[in-house]
């Protein structure tokens, strides 16, 4: 498959003692390498954190498709609570591309939302900070409000449309979204799945959103969620997706609010392609879709305290930017 084997199997083994439990490459389609550590089976489900916010951007996608929704709606259209508000201007394209201008703190984000028993209610409450539009923060809380949305929108439980529209369509059958105490499905974090699945999702987006002989999400959607900058603020992020594209760089405990350094200027991932996206979240999860070479790369690990820089995006890129000596 173009791969040179010893590479191949050198950067995987560099993978494991960044407490990584499945590690996959895929070209064309096709399984090129597969490694399973710490006695999980390829088939046990474990939680990948923020790559979640990629299919819940996927599911928003699907809705507008289906005439439920329009990402240019206001949110208040299926969030009463921010009706006559200074949030009544946020629209569900602002939560999708992080600038939402909706309260945030790291304090707030990462400790009080996780703990809330109803997380859709809580981050719905939050405050509006800024104008829609502004300023760019990685906002899990605005992200979490579009379990609201989706559900309103579709009239079913975000999780039941997640299955009935995604996951069964293309076969990611150990895949499933959770829920918080109080029965609400958790968007920005919590899908519980494995490598072989994510491979699936990463290959959807790589075929444009078709599976088989079915659309079963967009072509117009992939190329605005993966296919160019969502904002101004930071040339990295899509809907919910992060890009490899030259600009301003905001990470996810960064923002450019008033008062904040300029970000810096650059590719998230230096030396590889710049349509190259990828979905992210916290211990270094990673599906990383390469088009040019048609190439998928999934790793999930589990989450290390203080151990973020162990594996991350730019660590699954060196299959691309290395291993393949025949793109």
């Amino acid at each position: 498959m173009g791969f040179d084997p010893k590479v191949l199997r050198r950067i995987a083994r560099a993978a494991k003692p960044s407490q990584t439990t499945c590690l996959l490459v895929a070209r064309k389609g096709k399984v090129v390498g597969e490694w399973n550590w710490l006695d999980f089976a390829p088939d046990q489900p474990r939680e990948v954190y923020s790559m979640t916010k990629s299919v819940t951007s996927t599911l928003v996608g699907q809705a507008q498709a289906d005439g439920d929704l329009d990402i240019d709606d206001p949110a208040k259209q299926y969030v009463e609570e921010w009706r006559g508000t200074r949030s009544r201007t946020v629209t569900i394209r602002d939560i999708l591309s992080n600038d939402s201008g909706r309260y945030w703190d790291a304090g707030t984000d990462y400790g009080q939302l996780p703990q809330a028993s109803d997380r859709t209610q809580f981050a719905i409450d939050l405050k509006q900070q800024y104008p829609p539009g502004k300023v760019w923060a990685y906002n899990n809380a605005a992200i979490q409000t579009l379990d609201r949305v989706i559900s309103r929108a579709t009239g079913e439980p975000t999780r039941d449309y997640a299955e009935q529209r995604l996951f069964g369509r293309i076969g990611m059958t150990h895949t499933r979204m959770t829920a918080d105490p109080a029965g609400n499905t958790n968007t920005f974090f919590g899908v519980q799945t494995t490598c072989e699945d994510m491979a699936r999702f990463g290959y959807l987006f790589l075929r444009r959103g078709r599976w088989g002989d079915e659309q079963v999400v967009p072509r117009s959607w992939v190329k605005a969620a993966v296919g160019r900058p969502s904002q101004e603020h930071n040339a990295a992020y899509g809907f919910l997706w992060w890009l490899n594209r030259y600009g301003p760089v905001i990470g996810p405990l960064a923002t450019d609010a008033p008062g904040q350094p300029e970000p810096p200027v650059g590719r998230i991932i230096p030396g590889a392609a710049a349509n190259l996206f990828t979905a992210q979240g916290l211990g270094g999860q990673t599906v990383l879709v390469d088009p040019g070479s048609q190439t998928v790369v999934v790793r999930i690990g589990q989450f290390v305290p203080g151990g973020e820089d162990l594996y991350g995006a730019r660590d699954a890129a060196r299959f691309v930017t290395e291993a393949l000596v025949d793109p």
